[in-house]
């Protein structure tokens, strides 16, 4: 061996902690492989509840191929659920609060007695998951934390204490959820213009106790996050750029480093060995993409709720009939735990009716269907990988957001980046019919798929140019991770 090998024990190793929620964890994998790429050793580290989600449903040996890419578990603290479902999230963030800390820090310190693997150099850490901070600080290596919602709907966190301090939040009831008070204006958020209180983030605009666990919790990780050595966010900056001019005043410095998908689909091949690690916790079900083979272009409406929202058995059925009497063809993504408390029932006489047009499954490959030629328009909750998927495949939108900064990625759709059209809470299927119509042939539609079209474009220069923004955005993020000092 020639000297001009990095010994195993000279490489940089990142620990990569997500948030134990499958829109935190896909992401933040991303992350992890394009570290690894870089040449950093990674541990990659889940709740033992969502470790033995991945187990079963990527299969038992998915995690241990690769040795410089290692998975490592902490307990959440919480009673293990019965089912496969994302747990609550108000009482998740108070267990990882209390109770990771003090396994975080003994993970660090088991990692760092072994002689097979190099010392822990440097943290990447969920935004949510600041008590990482501490373990950071104690170390001394830096830490990035990594807020995965939209720039607008985290720089709306950022300013939730203000909500508290103008006595707008938390509600003294829930009586005083007017129509009217949802219309107040909040217009003293830097950067963001034209909001309503309808528009921020739901947490705060709530009387009921998780909300305001939620509420006091974002509060305090926004705070904290100002210890961070920087912060990543899924986003790049055309689309973006004046919020993320205007969080650079009140944070460490912040990096746009997205669309992260696009990053990774460049920098590492799929069949490559960190390019098969994946990180669903429902398995996927490939077969729609052959479905899509046989459909024309932009002829198919994807629909899919996330992986966190729940409906009630009326909304779903208000879903089904409308999209039944669009004509339209359609691949549905219904998750088991989609219905709140009961199964997700699909009425039998919308299957007779809609045979043919339609693919129903339970998970699927969602990247590579927003970027299939067939699919023409996505009827989704507004999180923000599905909206940031959507953007960067140059597909259009309708948005019907759920909750926390579902609203404000819905507004923005709407209004600033003119790329979706927004369906009311209160669903009702003619209105279903007319939008998925409205989307697909009508004239607005095509104004929409033209948008989409150019900020998919934009999304593409951001990361497949060496001069791309968020490519060097990213070689920036790995010179502070390697602890390199800046300018």
């Amino acid at each position: 061996m020639g000297s001009h090998v990095v010994s195993n024990a000279q490489k940089p190793h990142v620990v990569c902690i997500p948030y134990p929620a499958q829109g935190h964890i896909n992401p933040m994998l991303k992350v992890a492989k394009l570290l690894h790429a870089k040449g950093f050793h990674v541990t990659f580290v889940n709740t033992i509840y969502n470790h033995k989600r991945l187990l079963r449903s990527r299969g038992p040996n998915a995690l241990d191929r690769l040795p410089s890419f290692q998975f490592e578990a902490i307990p959440d603290g919480l009673p293990e659920p019965e089912v496969d479902a994302t747990q609550d999230i108000a009482a998740l963030c108070e267990s990882t609060t209390t109770n990771c800390l003090t396994p975080f820090k003994e993970l660090l310190q088991q990692i760092n007695a072994r002689d097979d693997v190099p010392p822990v150099s440097c943290i990447v850490s969920d935004g949510a998951m600041g008590f990482t901070l501490d373990a950071a600080e104690e170390l001394g290596v830096p830490e990035v934390l990594f807020w995965t919602p939209s720039a607008p709907g985290f720089m709306a966190y950022l300013h939730f204490y203000l909500f508290i301090e103008k006595g707008l939040s938390p509600l003294k009831d829930e009586s005083c959820l007017t129509k009217e008070h949802l219309n107040t204006p909040i217009d003293w958020i830097p950067s963001m213009k034209n909001l309503k209180l309808k528009d921020i983030p739901t947490f705060v605009r709530t009387a009921n106790s998780s909300d305001i666990i939620m509420l006091n919790f974002i509060v305090r990780e926004t705070e904290r996050s100002k210890r961070a050595s920087a912060i990543i966010l899924n986003t790049f900056d055309d689309l973006d750029h004046d919020i993320l001019q205007a969080m650079q005043s009140i944070l460490p410095p912040v990096y746009s480093i997205g669309p992260l998908h696009l990053l990774v689909n460049r920098e590492i091949k799929e069949d490559s060995e960190t390019g098969t690690l994946g990180a669903n916790l429902w398995r996927e079900e490939t077969e729609c993409l052959d479905w899509l083979d046989t459909k024309t272009r932009n002829s198919v409406v994807y629909v899919n709720f996330g992986s966190i929202t729940v409906m009630t058995g009326k909304q779903l059925v208000e879903f089904a009939w409308g999209l039944a009497a669009s004509r339209k063809e359609f691949l549905w993504v219904i998750r088991p735990d989609l219905v709140a408390g009961e199964e997700a029932v699909i009425p039998t006489e919308f299957l007779t009716e809609t045979e043919g047009r339609r693919m129903l499954l339970s998970w699927c490959p969602q990247e590579k269907v927003l970027s299939h030629p067939a699919v023409g328009g996505f009827l989704t909750h507004n999180g923000w990988n599905s909206t940031l998927e959507s953007i960067s495949a140059g597909v259009p939108m309708l948005c019907w957001p759920f909750f926390a900064e579902q609203q404000t990625n819905s507004k923005f759709c709407c209004d600033e980046w003119g790329v979706g059209m927004e369906i009311g809470e209160d669903v009702r299927r003619e209105e279903v019919e007319a939008v998925v119509r409205e989307l697909m042939d009508g004239e607005k539609g095509k104004k929409l798929r033209e948008k989409a079209e150019e900020w998919r474009c934009l999304a593409e220069k951001a990361t497949e140019h060496p001069c791309g923004s968020s490519v060097v955005n990213f070689k920036t993020v790995v010179d502070i991770l390697l602890g390199k000092k800046l300018g």
